[in-house]
């Protein structure tokens, strides 16, 4: 009996492990006031289905803290609190880009009222939004339901960035945004531009008149941005908050120049997509089993020797679903490095692998078998395997080499020129005349 209570407390144990491993994470949000959770309850109850504890705090909250004991305390962050002033407890703009840097996943959406704080953070990461009480106005792409001042732009979904691993395959219908608007740092090539307004747009105060240069205007006015940092981190900065809402998921859409009408605008299903790419529940790669051996054999040698020829394989998973799958591609390519790329080839996927096989090139030295696979929407892949690569040796070369035929004739024909010279030398006698007085 007891020995079957300790197998099933094992047993719980160990299901206990794998849960935690392939559960969905806990989640920080912070917030402006208690309202936003019922505000935006549609979007907070589709993490919470999806596996996600969620932990509501207010963003001034005295007793913030995202670190414990030198661990953090939370995997993703939601900031919805676009006009806080200061965050409270331990929580500041360093304490948020040291989350990222740690590896945390942080979705953020401002709104006109935002604030210095939120405005920093965003500038940390290569992105700049606009200042306070600014929106993004566009006068020919508008929703019916605007009350004057074209601020609740129709967005087009063919405005979206090519990457369906970050907004989804299906067709998006026209999106409606109210907030302010941002520019990306040129200089960053990590941010990516997920949506951009159309080139009618621009950012201002809607309430001012327009005397001085727009801080950001036609399709180079960011709606949403993202960023996947070096170490895989993941960032969304949205320019509304009410994109998030659920009176947003809910609504109608109507162009109040072309009069085109949809009954739902497509805000919900994008507001999905980004948060499944954000939250890492899609586009994660990893690097199972790495193998390389000689062609026909099974294990790899102490070295190898140039011009032979070797097989490679790598395992590749995808995080999807909820589960670890094999990873379908064609365009993983395998590099064989010295210092610049020797070889460059295609993996084949064979199940679960992708495989290849080549000649060394006659160039020896230590060498990498690298795969280096980065795509729009998946983690950065990266493996290296190092083996060193030596020149023949001298048992190995051929007997006689071809091409040096004319060479072993020419040596050949030395010896029997020198031996038939010294026959003819050695038996030559001159003529001895006699002396005569």
């Amino acid at each position: 009996m007891a020995a079957t209570s300790a197998r099933f407390a094992g047993f719980l144990l160990f299901f206990a492990c794998i849960s935690t491993v392939h559960g969905a994470g806990k989640m920080l949000v912070l917030v402006d006031n208690w309202a936003i959770r019922e505000t935006h309850s549609l979007f907070f109850k589709s993490l919470r289905e999806r596996g996600f504890e969620l932990v509501f705090k207010l963003a001034d909250d005295t007793g913030l803290s995202l670190v414990k004991y030198g661990e953090y305390l939370y995997e993703h962050l939601v900031i919805f609190a676009p006009s806080v002033e200061e965050f409270g407890g331990s929580i500041d703009v360093a304490a948020i880009t040291n989350f990222i840097d740690g590896g945390g996943n942080v979705l953020l959406a401002a709104s006109s009222a935002i604030t210095d704080p939120i405005r920093e953070i965003a500038s940390e990461c290569g992105v700049e939004f606009d200042e306070e009480k600014t929106s993004v106005i566009d006068h020919m792409n508008y929703d019916i339901k605007d009350l004057g001042k074209h601020t609740l732009i129709v967005a087009d979904p063919k405005d979206l960035i090519k990457a369906p691993m970050i907004v989804g395959s299906k067709p998006v219908r026209p999106l409606l945004f109210r907030g302010v608007g941002m520019v990306a740092d040129p200089d960053n090539p990590l941010v990516l531009n997920v949506l951009h307004a159309s080139s009618m747009a621009y950012s201002f105060n809607p309430n001012e008149r327009v005397n001085e240069y727009p801080h950001a205007v036609g399709k180079n006015t960011l709606l949403i941005a993202a960023l996947q940092a070096r170490n895989n981190a993941r960032v969304v900065f949205a320019g509304s908050l009410d994109f998030f809402s659920d009176e947003f998921f809910t609504s109608g859409v109507q162009h109040a120049m072309a009069g085109e009408k949809h009954d739902q605008c497509g805000n919900q299903d994008l507001a999905l997509s980004l948060s499944q790419w954000v939250f890492k529940e899609k586009g994660v790669l990893r690097v199972g089993n790495v193998s390389h051996a000689l062609k026909g054999e099974t294990e790899p040698p102490e070295a190898y020797t140039i011009l032979e020829d070797v097989e490679y394989s790598i395992e590749i998973d995808e995080f999807k679903d909820g589960k670890w799958q094999p990873f379908d591609a064609k365009d993983v390519q395998l590099d064989f490095v010295r210092i610049d790329s020797f070889v460059r080839i295609f993996l084949k996927p064979k199940a679960r692998k992708f495989e290849t096989t080549f000649k060394l090139p006659d160039v020896y030295g230590v060498f990498q078998f690298r795969v280096d696979y980065n795509r729009i929407g998946y983690t950065h892949l990266f493996s290296t395997t190092q083996v060193s690569v030596r020149p023949l040796q001298h048992t190995q070369y051929e007997r006689f080499i071809p091409s040096a035929y004319p060479y072993y004739g020419s040596a050949f024909s030395m010896m029997i020129g020198v031996f038939i010279f010294s026959i003819v030398y050695l038996h030559f006698k001159e003529d001895v005349k006699d002396k005569t007085e």
